[in-house]
Formats: C-alpha cells, structure tokens, sequence
C-alpha cells in the first residue's frame, strides 16, 4: 500500500499560470501539427490494408492500458491524487514522439502514423469516457472526483483544439504545399518538443522543494504504470498474432503517453493541487527518457536476433 501520506499530499499546491496553460496547449498544437507535417497519403493505407493491426493497436491503447492501469491503482491504492493522475495519463491517446520512437527500433512506421491518426481522432471521446468510467470504479477516488467541475464536453473541445484539428491542418499543409512541409517538419518538431521541455523543467524548478519532498511518491509509480504499459502493449500484438514490428510499434504507442495532453488537461479542468500534478508532470519527463531507453533495447535486441539467424 502507498497511500502513507494522503493529507500531505492532498494539500500541497502547485503554482502555475494561466499563461503557462496556454503555453502548454500551443507547444502541443504545434508539436501535432508537426508531426501531421510528416503524413503522407500512402502512410494512410495501413488503415485499410491492415485493419486488424490498426484495431488492435486501438484496443491496447484506449481499452487495455485503462484496464490494467485501473488494476494497478487497485492493487496499490496510492494517494487519490496519485491514483487520478495514473487514470488520466492512461485516458490519453499515445504520445506525439512515439512515431520517432519506433522508426528507431524498428517498428512499423506507417502502422504508428496511423494509429497516432486514430487514436488522436477518438481522443475527444474515449479519454473523457474512460477517464470517468475507470474513476468512478473505485470507491476511495469518489471524493475527490466528485470535487472536480468536469464539463465532459468542453474537455472533448480541448483535446479537439489541442490535437485533431492541428493533425487535420498539418496533414492538409504537406498535401498542399509538400517542399515546405519537407523543410520545416524537422525544426518544427525539435523546436517544439525542446519547449515543451523546458516548460516542464520551470515548472520542477519553480516548485522544485515540493518534488524534492515527494518524489518517492509519484516516481515509482510512474515506472510501474509504465513498465505495464509497455508490456500489455506487446503481449497484446504477440497474442493477436502480429509481427516483430507490429508488436515494437504497438508496445511503444501503448506505453509512450500523451502526458503533454494529460497536462493541459489538469491545469485548464482541475484544481492543480498535490499527486495529480506531480504524477502527471514527472510522466512528461518520463515519457521522453522511457521512449529512448525501450527503442534502443528493442533496436539491440532486433540485431541480436539477425546475427543470431545469420
């Protein structure tokens, strides 16, 4: 059990402005859209030549990451805060990053283009759905919970504002003007994720005394959630019978989250006070540092098997 220090937790605030949301929420937009940037019509394909990869995919990320996430929580019974963060963070669609991460190990390119598409297009819906569905299921979260003014359909316009409608704009940019989107796509994305960073790396420092006082707190469980994460992810592929590929692209696009959105989220519908916050944050550093680490394994582990074979 980790839930030692609930009311220390629960009455820590963390200090951010209204700016700062905005900030985040443009960083987000632009890095969507650069990653849109980078879609071409033929990446589209993968919809429909290989539908059962593509659902599958879906299914680890928006059915069985909350699934298990929800397992987790229950099993452990962190701070509700904690707890909160954890099933917010696996309401989200995959990461933005995570098509780079599986070109580097390997993956299936295309199948990651695609599910990020999908999965970015049913994130107005299924991260308020499973948001409140996974929530509501345990009994000690009710309260705090109950405590948030959660308009479901102005969430559903904030994940639309941040996400779908720059993947729409940036795919319809490369579509018209394909030599420019060729040279921008890169800095743009760099340039963009580097903000988002730095963003994250002020709001430590400026709260730095109160992350140092609880990191033992959200650390570990981000770990935790993470490792599982990734592990549903493959065994899903493995299990439905995808390809070496398939299964890296899968693992990563289930275990590499949209903490960025999960962010947003807190600081433009909840109070950010205490575990939410901290979780969440530390899952946007995470994020990044999980990504590199599991695709350079699975790139090790690709080479191993080829010299293996040979």
């Amino acid at each position: 059990m980790l839930n030692t220090e609930t009311t220390s937790l629960q009455d820590v605030t963390i200090a951010f402005s209204e700016g700062n949301i905005t900030l985040v929420n443009i960083c987000l937009s632009i890095i969507m859209f650069s990653v849109a940037l980078s879609v071409k019509f033929d990446d589209l394909k993968v919809l429909v030549q290989t539908p059962y990869t593509v659902i599958t995919g879906l299914i680890s990320q928006y059915l069985v990451l909350p699934a298990v996430s929800f397992l987790l929580v229950w099993i452990l019974k962190p701070e509700p805060g904690l707890a909160l963060g954890m099933l917010l963070v696996a309401a989200c669609p995959g990461g933005n990053i995570s098509n780079f991460f599986s070109m580097r190990c390997g993956g299936n390119v295309a199948l990651s283009v695609g599910l990020t598409i999908m999965a970015t297009l049913l994130a107005p819906l299924m991260t308020p759905v499973n948001f409140e569905f996974w929530t509501t299921k345990l009994e000690y979260l009710e309260p705090l919970f109950n405590g948030i003014a959660l308009n479901y359909t102005d969430l559903g316009i904030t994940v639309l504002q941040i996400l779908v409608i720059p993947l729409i704009l940036g795919i319809w940019f490369n579509t018209r003007f394909p030599g420019l989107s060729l040279k921008i796509t890169k800095p743009l994305q760099y340039l963009s994720v580097l903000i988002l960073i730095a963003f994250i790396a002020v709001a430590f420092y400026g709260n730095g005394q109160i992350f140092i006082d609880h990191w033992y707190h959200f650390v570990f469980l981000v770990l935790a959630q993470n490792i599982v994460a990734l592990l549903s992810g493959y065994l899903m592929a493995r299990f439905t019978g995808r390809n070496t590929a398939d299964q890296k692209t899968i693992a990563i696009e289930t275990g590499v989250q949209n903490a960025g959105l999960a962010l947003a989220l807190v600081f433009t519908f909840f109070e950010p006070r205490g575990g939410l916050v901290l979780l969440v944050a530390w899952w946007g550093v995470w994020n990044i540092a999980a990504g590199l680490i599991v695709s350079q394994i699975l790139r090790k582990w690709s080479l191993i098997r080829i010299t293996s074979k040979a």
